[in-house]
Parts: structure tokens; C-alpha cells; sequence
């Protein structure tokens, strides 16, 4: 079956549910999204909420992509909340279901996040990564650059500090 991507799905309680899941199957696998394993729905669920109350009541988007019927890739897109940063965005809480891994999907979602960037008037899209994993390695093969890093910012464990990396991809102006 193949990747297919809707821009804001419906947040039923299902897909809540599962959106939920899969992010505790990411953070439990070693995902950098926020938590550090091990991480049960409970401990998710309050941040999940939160962020899919950012969805629905704007200014947030969800992109979600599906095999069948099942959601297996997920990002946030976020607005800035600032008129002076309005024409680029934030991808957070890049998400690809563990089972899946080295199929793709990573980059698929990624590179659909870019074309559907600009529809919110983005000329650029930011994503932080949490140091020490090589993730940056992964925003470089699709075009973005290192534009900073601040040392030390992500306390995973004590005694074990990672730089955020702050990545940064240019998108192609859409008029001619």
C-alpha cells in the first residue's frame, strides 16, 4: 500500500487516540519528540491534547500520512504567533512510526510539508533537532542547513545535556 498525506484530518477521539499512541511508540523506540523513554499514553497525553488543541483552534496544521488506513507519519506545522515572522514556519514533532522505519516516509512527509508550505504564504520552514542522535544528517539530505545551535539546552538525563540544533530550509519563491 502506498503513503497518502490530508492536511488537518478530522481529530476524531480515534485518531487522537492513535496519533497519541504513535507518539509514545517514537518516544519508546528513541525518538526525539519531546519526551525521553520510557513514556506511557498517560504521560503523552496532556501535550498531545494541547497540541491538537493548537490544531483545531488555529493556527496549527497536522499533516498526517496513512498506509491503509492506518496514521503512520506525523508533523505539526506552527505558526509563529508573530506578524514579523509570518512568512516562515515551524515543523515539530516529526513522527514516523518505528515499525516503519527506512521505508521513507521520513522524507516523504517532509518534502510534503515543503509543498504545502507555501499555501500558508511560508517562503521557509525551521525544525529543531535534539543533538547527539545524527538527526541533522537526515534535514540535510532534504536541503536544510545548520543555522544555529544552542549547547546544552536539552537536559535528556541529568548529567547528559544535548544541543539543540536549529535547521533551516529556503523554499522556492512560487511566482515566476
Amino acid at each position: 500500500m502506498s503513503l497518502h498525506f490530508v492536511l488537518d484530518p478530522d481529530l476524531t477521539p480515534a485518531l487522537r487516540q492513535q496519533l497519541t499512541e504513535l507518539w509514545v511508540d517514537v518516544t519508546n523506540a528513541g525518538g526525539a519528540v519531546g519526551f525521553v523513554a520510557p513514556v506511557t499514553v498517560d504521560d503523552v497525553r496532556p501535550v498531545a491534547e494541547a497540541t491538537f488543541r493548537d490544531v483545531v483552534d488555529g493556527p496549527d496544521r497536522l499533516l498526517v500520512g496513512y498506509v491503509g488506513g492506518e496514521p503512520l507519519v506525523v508533523l505539526v506545522l506552527t505558526d509563529n504567533r508573530f506578524r514579523l515572522k509570518a512568512h516562515w514556519g515551524t515543523l515539530k514533532r516529526v513522527m514516523v512510526h518505528p515499525k516503519t522505519q527506512g521505508r521513507g516516509y521520513g522524507a516523504a512527509i517532509m518534502r510534503q510539508a515543503a509543498r504545502r508550505a507555501p499555501e500558508l504564504g511560508w517562503r521557509a520552514l525551521h525544525v529543531t533537532v535534539r543533538g547527539g542522535l545524527g538527526l541533522e544528517d537526515f534535514y540535510r539530505r532534504l536541503g536544510y542547513r545548520e543555522v544555529g545551535r544552542l549547547p546544552g539546552a536539552l537536559r535528556v538525563a541529568p548529567g547528559d545535556d544535548r544541543d539543540e540544533i536549529l535547521m533551516w530550509l529556503d523554499l522556492p519563491d512560487p511566482t515566476p
